[in-house]
């Protein structure tokens, strides 16, 4: 007996459940439909055409948009019903027609999004990315998209139910429309890293890297997997998973793409300040040359701005850092920034030079001048040989200056600009300038 009320009671138990989920589905519907004809017929009262000023009690002309009735906003919610029953209970063929049909209906109503996302839809469409057909994967994928925009809850919820362990493996074999959605919908998910809601970047970074690697992703894909790692950087604890996968090289080589130069600098500003990403950058080969190379790019001065700052953390109390770019003719270009860039792109550039002229004197400090404990057992230098050794220092330092200031100016000669120039030249001395 006993045996039968379990059994009993274990088949019941299911399809109570079902009863309670479409209870609570259809009462969600009820909801939404009655706000949207509440909307709507306060939308047609103040549409009145023949409504009266109450001051003047005269007809007032009032535009009325034309819209749809409120049999129209009824079928739209049983269309929204009948879609969100089959993603659940229908043939893959009626999940897929769901699936579109869902993501058209949040795309042009965030109100669907949200009440769609508490209906147990996401997860259902999150399984669906991972399917080998392509239609499928599409609209799946398409779908998410929609639900992620402007709702955090919904964002959640496609975490919680394992997108990131759904991304494809092998990114070669997807289709390019397909790619970009991915890392459109990632994108999206990123700004989570914001907030307090976990994040697992060790999940994302590796395909969002394999993407940026691959040269048949065009533009746009690639500046939506960059917007990805950007919000990503901005947690400091995601600095390890984004510099052990790789990421610096592959923000440095994309830097230097004037399409996507300024997105993947500014990640690689971010990751800088961290002792991992600092490091990274200090033991590439494409630094300092590619960074000074965006430093002469004048029609992009943001670039040049994030390129500078970069510079700057590498250059701060790294005398070997420093060095490297003193041989990279880092100095030259500097002060063509110093003369023609931003505002912000000026100081910061006004500061490298101040490091540089302050290390140079120290370097030169020894040999500016006899030094009788140096040569207390040489031959000691007379005053008239060391007068003569800073004459032809002072030489040495402005004919450098002068050619430095010569280059700037047939640079700058195509601009049209190079009376502004000469001016700085003219009111500047040689002691003003670091160099």
């Amino acid at each position: 007996m006993s045996g039968s009320t379990a059994s009993s009671s274990s088949s019941s138990s299911p399809l109570w459940l079902y009863s309670y989920i479409k209870l609570r589905f259809f009462n969600r519907i009820r909801r939404f439909l009655r706000s949207k004809n509440n909307n709507r017929k306060r939308n047609t009262t103040s549409s009145d055409p023949h409504r009266f000023d109450t001051s003047s009690s005269r007809p007032v002309k009032v535009m009325v948009k034309e819209s749809s009735g409120v049999g129209d906003v009824e079928d739209e919610g049983l269309g929204l019903q009948m879609a969100v029953k089959k993603l659940h209970f229908g043939s893959w063929k009626e999940k897929e027609l769901a699936a579109e049909e869902i993501g058209t209906l949040a795309k042009d109503d965030v109100k669907v999004s949200k009440l769609v996302g508490g209906l147990g839809v996401i997860p259902v469409l999150v399984s669906m990315t991972a399917s080998e057909v392509v239609d499928r994967q599409r609209v799946a994928v398409f779908a998410l998209i929609q639900l992620a925009n402007g709702t955090y809850t919904n964002k959640a919820l496609m975490v919680e139910a394992g997108i990131f362990s759904k991304l494809p493996k092998d990114i070669n074999i997807l289709d390019e429309s397909i790619r970009r959605q991915f890392t459109e919908l990632l994108m999206l998910l990123s700004s989570l890293a914001n907030t307090p809601f976990p994040l697992s970047s060790s999940e994302i970074v590796p395909f969002l890297v394999g993407i940026l690697e691959t040269d048949s992703s065009n533009v746009e894909t690639k500046q939506s997997c960059l917007g990805a790692l950007h919000n990503l950087s901005t947690m400091l604890d995601n600095a390890g998973d984004l510099v052990s996968n790789g990421v610096v090289d592959t923000l440095l080589k994309l830097s230097s793409i004037k399409e996507l130069s300024e997105k993947a600098l500014a990640t690689l500003g971010n990751l800088v300040v961290t002792l991992m990403g600092k490091k990274a950058m200090e033991n590439s080969s494409m630094v300092p040359e590619s960074l000074i190379e965006i430093l002469t790019w004048d029609e992009k001065p943001k670039c040049q701005e994030l390129s500078s700052y970069i510079l700057m953390i590498l250059a701060h109390q790294s005398s070997d850092q420093r060095e490297k770019m003193a041989n990279s003719g880092i100095v030259p270009v500097l002060l063509e920034v110093a003369l023609l860039g931003s505002s912000l792109a000026q100081k910061r550039a006004l500061k490298l030079l101040q490091w540089f002229k302050d290390e140079r004197q120290v370097k030169m400090g020894p040999h500016s001048g006899p030094q009788t404990a140096r040569f207390a057992f040489g031959s000691p230098l007379n005053s008239q040989e060391a007068q003569q050794g800073k004459k032809m220092m002072k030489n040495l330092v402005k004919q450098s200056l002068h050619k430095n200031m010569e280059m700037i100016t047939r640079r700058a000669s195509a601009s049209g600009d190079s009376s502004k120039i000469k001016a700085l030249i003219i009111s500047t001395s040689s002691k003003s300038l670091p160099y």
